[in-house]
């Protein structure tokens, strides 16, 4: 890549101080550099500094904002028809090979205390199955179900691409058909300095972050994914992302609800835990399905009640989408994702002019993300199903309290134990049970399992 068109460019934009050490720098440095800068939209990063950066966008709430009718978890007489339907449509997709994986990855463990991809970090209360296990052997258990291999694409992150690709290779791809499965990189995104330089966290490179997980959807094109699953004929994609270890990576009565209603974009929801709790808000607002973000819906909102005192407004988000794949094509028409940027003021260290590294002890800089469920307000027909929290949503994020390790494997011991009551076992408080994916994926398959009478407290029982 030729330097002197590239400055030219840069400084066109008022950027060139991202080149300001070049000179200094050895080849690979420079490489480096040019790398990173070649792969952004430079009239694009222009127009972002005018519009998100040097000025913060006013937040229009809409005018009228009301709770979403969402899809009921298990039917009434109105819906038991379409919702048997539903179920032999999404297994009917699936075995026709038209349903992808899709599991957004590009995260670190950092929070967690682990130095590494977030998919490595080990979940299960008996196996320790790392993320990236559980979710191998559900698909496996699926594709054994359906009697074809589920393609399964994994975005990852500049960070974590080599270390997951070489985590997938050590383990034998837990087993899964390498050919199946896709991996790819989110895009970045440089942070700007709050009067809208590009900043450098090196003099060799860019401060740079993922473009968030509505950058995933742009991935998927600039990635070449896309083009497989056109290849492959896949339809429809499967979205998770990777902290969960209760998500259900496939599940063929809301693949089938997604279909059959026309749906482009279909997303699951939950009650909220209290009004405040810190997930996005399914509304229609102004006639339009969306999500508001907790932090954006007025708590004078979310804290109002029906009159049997429930929550008005308590269908939560838990990132857990359908979406066809000609729908992710159109917003990527033009080169360009057809989503909002949102921002936010961070604390960045930079390299200053004078090559020094600041660590500043207040935010100096912004980032700019997209987020995946602003593409519900674009899609045809969007659609959202109501899932159970305790079977589907006990995600890791935080070392300690809430959403914590701890938590998320006693709701995975909690979960085998209700399937395995179902069963016919009696399970005591106490007990440690942990369920592979390839003896049972749900409930109902565990009653043509063979299952022990009583697990006993104190007794850990893997079953696989």
């Amino acid at each position: 890549m030729d330097e002197k068109p590239v400055r030219t460019k840069l400084q066109s934009i008022g950027q060139g101080s991202v080149l300001r050490f070049f000179a200094e720098l050895d080849p690979a440095g420079q490489k480096r550099l040019m790398r990173q800068i070649d792969a952004l939209d430079l009239d694009h990063i222009a127009h972002l500094v005018d519009s998100q950066v040097k000025q913060k966008p006013a937040l229009d709430l809409p005018k009228e904002i009301n709770p979403v009718k969402a899809y009921p978890h298990k039917p009434g007489a109105e819906h038991r028809e379409l919702y048997q339907q539903a179920e032999q449509r999404g297994l009917e997709l699936l075995r026709q090979g038209k349903v992808g994986a899709f599991l957004v990855a590009g995260g670190q463990g950092t929070r967690l205390g682990y130095d590494g991809p977030k998919g490595e970090y080990p979940v299960t209360p008996i196996q320790n199955k790392p993320l990236f296990q559980v979710f191998a052997e559900q698909l496996a258990a699926w594709s054994r179900e359906v009697g074809r291999v589920i393609p399964w694409y994994i975005m990852t992150s500049d960070i974590n691409d080599g270390p997951t690709r070489a985590f997938f290779h050590k383990h034998g791809h837990f087993g899964y058909d390498p050919a199946a499965i896709f991996i790819f990189e989110q895009g970045m995104m440089p942070a700007f300095s709050l009067d809208g330089q590009m900043l450098l966290a090196e003099k060799s490179s860019l401060a740079l972050s993922p473009d968030g997980h509505g950058g995933s959807l742009r991935a998927l094109a600039r990635g070449g994914a896309l083009a497989d699953m056109r290849r492959r004929g896949i339809e429809h994609l499967s979205y998770f992302q990777v902290d969960n270890p209760l998500v259900h990576c496939i599940d063929p009565l809301f693949l089938g609800l997604h279909d059959l209603t026309g749906s482009e974009m279909s997303s699951k929801t939950i009650p909220k835990a209290d009004a405040l709790e810190k997930v996005g808000n399914f509304v229609i607002a102004d006639g339009v399905l969306q999500v508001i973000e907790y932090s954006d819906l007025p708590e004078s909102l979310a804290k109002q009640t029906n009159a049997d005192g429930s929550l008005r407004f308590n269908a939560g988000s838990i990132a857990i989408h359908a979406l066809k794949v000609s729908f992710i094509e159109r917003l990527n028409e033009g080169g360009r994702l057809q989503l909002p940027w949102h921002r936010a003021e961070k604390k960045v260290p930079f390299v200053d002019g004078d090559g020094r590294l600041v660590k500043p002890d207040k935010p100096n800089a912004i980032k700019l993300e997209q987020f995946v469920f602003d593409a519900i307000l674009l899609a045809k027909s969007p659609m959202v199903y109501t899932t159970d929290r305790a079977e589907e949503f006990s995600p890791v994020k935080n070392a300690q309290g809430n959403d914590s390790p701890l938590t998320s494997r006693q709701d995975q011991i909690r979960r085998a134990r209700r399937w395995l009551e179902t069963g016919g076992t009696k399970v005591d408080e106490g007990a440690i049970v942990e369920i592979s994916p390839l003896f049972a994926l749900n409930a109902g398959q565990l009653r043509d399992r063979s299952l022990p009478k009583e697990i006993k407290a104190g007794e850990s029982v893997y079953l696989e």
